[in-house]
């Protein structure tokens, strides 16, 4: 190829992973958004998101160990989920878990959350479409808790696998801690510490040749501290959590959820609110509907969240079942 070749299709490239990039940064929740790991900060599944992602504290009902793994402890029945996300921009986010208790003192789950954009354009320099791309990126989690007297312990272990143009990609692993302690039966408190040691390799010499490089995208780590209170009355449930990264965030979370009959669960919370950028905060709401049918239990459920600066919305459906 002649330099006049190279220079061609590295403007092309160039072009196509900026727009890509650009398209990821969008998907993530305002205050970390552009920093790497975006998308698995946007939170996981109906319950948890229509709760404002508040759920570091919280015990009862289904959880996968992606807001606490020393929730799945404490877990009483084996449980599965998938969730499907409806997002502006061709984006996409989407999870599965399954989950189980071992014992009476340890559980075990593993999780998968998927996001991504597609319907990218790549276009030549005189504006003409020549295909079209997405890119992809993943978690897989595995997720291990541990009962000890009233203290609760759990670890994530984390494999992130990030695809974003051709002969580019880059895997990366994490691990999140976390505890949860009982000061009465109704009121819970706990605190997690995510991405530790999480980041992305970039090698970009297959794709630029002598002009490629190597960097090192560390995610932001986040510590949290949560406070949830069960009510017997209508099954509800309050929950709030404050946390911290070393990207200078201090964000606030609180939500919560109602039962008036067995069969229906309304929720709603409040995400994102960063006490430096308040303007950033934005509203969830959603609601469960279940049924004892069979045996599985089978619920829906539904999340409506407004994205920050309200400029988009999120729709997620998940159906669950326990066994």
């Amino acid at each position: 190829m002649n330099h006049a070749g190279e220079k061609y299709l590295s403007f092309n490239r160039a072009t196509i992973l900026s727009a890509a990039l650009l398209l990821c940064t969008v998907i993530s929740s305002a205050q970390l958004a552009g920093t790497p790991g975006a998308f698995s900060r946007m939170g996981f599944g109906a319950r948890g998101m229509g709760m404002g992602n508040a759920l570091t504290a919280v015990k009862e009902g289904e959880n996968s160990g992606y807001y606490n793994p020393a929730a799945i402890a404490l877990l009483k029945n084996n449980s599965a989920s998938v969730s499907y996300g409806i997002l502006s921009l061709d984006r996409s986010l989407n999870s599965i878990y399954y989950s189980q208790p071992i014992d009476t003192n340890a559980g075990i789950s593993f999780g998968i959350l998927n996001a991504g954009v597609s319907n990218i354009d790549g276009r030549d320099n005189d504006g003409y479409k020549t295909e079209t791309y997405s890119v992809s990126e993943n978690q897989f989690s595995l997720s291990f808790a541990l009962r000890i007297r009233k203290l609760t312990i759990g670890l994530t272990t984390k494999l992130y696998y990030f695809s974003l143009f051709d002969k580019l990609s880059s895997t990366g692993a994490g691990f999140d801690f976390g505890f949860i302690y009982p000061i009465t039966s109704k009121l819970m408190i706990a605190g997690t510490y995510k991405d530790v040691n999480a980041k992305y390799r970039w090698d970009t010499s297959d794709l630029y040749g002598q002009l490629g490089n190597s960097t090192i995208d560390k995610f932001p780590e986040r510590q949290a501290v949560g406070i949830s209170y069960a009510f017997d009355d209508f099954g509800g449930l309050l929950s709030a959590e404050l946390e911290r990264s070393n990207r200078s965030t201090l964000i606030i979370r609180a939500g919560g959820e109602v039962t008036p009959i067995e069969a229906i669960t309304i929720r709603a919370g409040i995400d994102g609110w960063d006490l430096k950028k308040p303007d950033q905060a934005h509203p969830s709401f959603g609601f469960t509907v279940r049924t004892d049918y069979t045996d599985w239990k089978p619920s829906v459920n539904y999340a409506y969240i407004l994205e920050p600066y309200g400029l988009f919305s999120i729709h997620v459906i998940s159906l669950s079942i326990r066994i």
